[in-house]
């Protein structure tokens, strides 16, 4: 039995430092934010959007001040990252970074108004989504290889549209012409509505977005999917086989959102920050809703973020290589 002079004295100890390991934890997260916060969208009409809207009314709850949401559209993702990396590091501007602005755009433009790596501050890897191809059901496209097959035999009659030049959107497809040997015109837009919105008008004839830009139309049949991204198929659709399936081996490719401050805010407040994403991120209500659009919740460490946008860097940077792809 454990002698009980040294047991007080043991308790003792545990009871002066439990305070100070209690108030250095509190002083971590204890941050708020004394005005109304912005968050930036880079993007029009996506799920990035769709994201900010969801998680604003609940960072407002958490944290005590308005969350209002602003887009700040315009090459690809660029003038509104760099708009953010310019704000002050007071935790009141924040970003919703995704693939372009933080990892392709570096390979893809010339110039950079930004470096993602040392001007932005990332909070927490978010949500992961592999895309679905999808096409006008007037091209009367039956499956990739009748796409390939039919982009081969007439290349001027097809073009795709993506959400943004240098988004995910964007680059999959040229991944694609890569590997499958076809030409195609590519019109980027300014978010996937407008893309979306021109498909089921005629005006391009494919695209790839992440399903929950396409679902609903999928459904109606004003869309028509032929296959996902991702290394396995979709539980929701689990007759629509992958491009790897499809014949295109090894394919895969995945889109990604994630939250951001500018560089050198005070650990205190990023900590702040992404302890209340990881909560909102998993939350009941949110989880579901995210599930229904076919995201992954990630809700990341800021360094499991931070070492992410470095490996998606390196990775797009070779596709964008390989494929030619230019910012036009």
């Amino acid at each position: 039995m454990q002698n009980p002079m040294k047991l007080a004295a043991t308790l003792a100890l545990l009871a002066c430092a439990a305070p100070s390991a209690w108030a250095q934890a509190a002083a971590a997260t204890d941050w708020r934010p004394t005005k109304p916060v912005r968050i930036v969208v880079p993007i029009t009409g996506s799920t990035n959007d769709v994201l900010a809207r969801m998680i604003a009314p609940k960072l407002q709850e958490a944290m005590g001040q308005p969350f209002f949401v602003e887009n700040k559209p315009g090459a690809g993702g660029n003038i509104g990252a760099a708009e953010v990396s310019r704000a002050a590091p007071d935790g009141h501007t924040l970003l919703i970074g995704y693939n372009g602005p933080l990892a392709i755009n570096v390979t893809l433009f010339d110039k950079m108004p930004y470096d993602p790596q040392k001007d932005l501050a990332p909070i927490t890897l978010a949500v992961k989504s592999p895309q679905y191809l999808v096409v006008n059901p007037d091209t009367g496209i039956t499956d990739v290889r009748d796409f390939i097959a039919k982009a081969k035999a007439d290349p001027k009659k097809y073009a795709y549209g993506s959400v943004a030049m240098g988004s995910a959107s964007h680059l999959t497809m040229e991944m694609m012409k890569s590997a499958a040997g076809f030409q195609m015109t590519h019109v980027p837009y300014r978010g996937a509505g407008p893309a979306i919105t021109d498909l089921i008008a005629g005006n391009i004839q494919a695209g790839f977005f992440v399903p929950g830009n396409v679902q609903g139309f999928v459904k109606e049949g004003r869309l028509k999917l032929l296959a996902s991204t991702g290394p396995k198929r979709f539980p929701s659709t689990p007759d629509i086989p992958t491009l790897a399936e499809s014949g295109l081996k090894d394919f895969e490719a995945t889109s990604w959102i994630g939250l951001l401050a500018p560089a050198n805010t005070p650990p205190a407040i990023v900590n702040s920050y992404h302890q209340a994403m990881v909560r909102i991120l998993n939350s009941p209500d949110i989880t579901k809703r995210l599930q229904e659009m076919e995201f992954e919740v990630v809700a990341s460490t800021p360094k499991q973020f931070s070492d992410w946008i470095a490996t998606e860097i390196t990775r797009w940077g070779k596709v964008i290589k390989a494929t030619g792809a230019k910012a036009d």
